[in-house]
């Protein structure tokens, strides 16, 4: 059992923190300094009165308090986060909690005024979109000058078409990595979003197969290209170049003797014409872009091979951070077709 003097000072002292005691119905019948100090309402303007008029008028019409209090009679305990109103009629951003009090009756409500991060959280919101929007434009506008340059230049349309792809490739990596605030990108959005352009109703040209992953920004973009490339060449001179060829995509997570997150990524082709090797010091785009960004010029290791069978590219990638694996099914490989 606590020290009644305890719980006192503690209450007393917790003035970030609304603490009220409430009857079944919802009347409150204890408020804590931290209540008044975060509502603005002393105690003997509010005990004996419903705890609704603590909510928004929207929220009452809609019967969240009462919800409430269902909820926390029958699970024990309800938890939300909302905008409430304080005795000057200003809102505040708050994350509660309305508990049983074991066998007791009364239920207790415990709330924390968290109004500096929300609005903290949608400034950043503000320019990050803000953001988006200018690079999204820049990346339109770059693409329209490049194009018209190009074609006022006398530049092979097939040329102007090959730049203008790839950066539509960038603009899909930016696209994944805006719709996850910039936080990362999951592996398997990329995959889908640089495999559809090349997919056609009723045919299956790609196997894919592996568990989730988050990618930082810095490694989602170079990879988004590195597929970008790959599909490419596999359609002009690879297994996309004949009907019956297709592409195995798999990649898995591991720890390596240094307790370093790693992925592999195996692209590998099947079904097409014998690829043929370029030589030593003709690499093309492609070969050095994977080189660049995940091979020994970035900060992964890669393999590119040209078996009879088809291309294989295998891609060693350093997933430094905790948020690199996904918690939900880590160990659970997903399996499947792009789409």
């Amino acid at each position: 059992m606590i020290d009644p003097d305890l719980a006192y000072l503690i209450l007393k002292n917790a003035r970030d923190y609304a603490v009220l005691t409430l009857t079944p119905e919802g009347l409150i019948i204890a408020w804590s300094p931290g209540a008044e100090h975060v509502f603005g309402f002393p105690a003997d303007e509010v005990v004996g009165r419903s705890f609704e008029e603590l909510f928004l008028e929207s929220d009452v019409a809609a019967g969240t308090p009462q919800a409430e209090l269902r909820l926390a009679l029958s699970q024990g305990r309800a938890e939300d986060t909302r905008w409430h109103r304080r005795k000057d009629g200003s809102r505040f951003w708050a994350n509660g909690v309305t508990m049983r009090l074991g066998d007791r009756p009364e239920l207790i409500k415990v709330l924390r005024d968290e109004t500096a991060a929300k609005l903290a959280e949608d400034q950043r919101i503000l320019l990050l979109n803000e953001l988006n929007h200018r690079i999204k434009n820049t990346l339109v506008t770059v693409q329209s000058i490049v194009e018209q340059t190009l074609r006022a230049q006398g530049v092979a349309l097939s040329t102007r078409r090959v730049l203008t792809d790839r950066l539509i490739a960038l603009a899909e990596a930016h696209n994944v990595l805006v719709n996850d605030n910039w936080a990362g990108a999951d592996l398997h959005t990329i995959v889908e979003r640089a495999l559809a352009p090349h997919l056609q109703d009723g045919e299956d040209r790609f196997e894919v197969d592996g568990p989730r992953v988050l990618l930082s920004p810095q490694q989602a973009v170079p990879l988004s290209l590195v597929l970008h490339e790959l599909t490419t060449n596999a359609l002009k001179h690879g297994a996309l170049s004949v009907a019956g060829g297709r592409v195995n995509l798999s990649w898995n997570l591991a720890h390596d003797g240094m307790g370093l997150r790693r992925m592999t990524l195996l692209w590998a082709e099947c079904g097409g014409p014998m690829p043929i090797a370029p030589p030593p010091g003709h690499d093309g785009f492609g070969m050095r872009l994977i080189a660049r960004s995940f091979g020994r010029e970035g900060d992964g290791l890669t393999q590119i091979e040209f078996p009879p069978e088809g291309v294989r590219c295998v891609i060693h990638v350093p997933l430094a951070t905790e948020e690199s694996f996904s918690i939900l099914d880590l160990g659970a490989a997903h399996r499947g077709h792009a789409s």
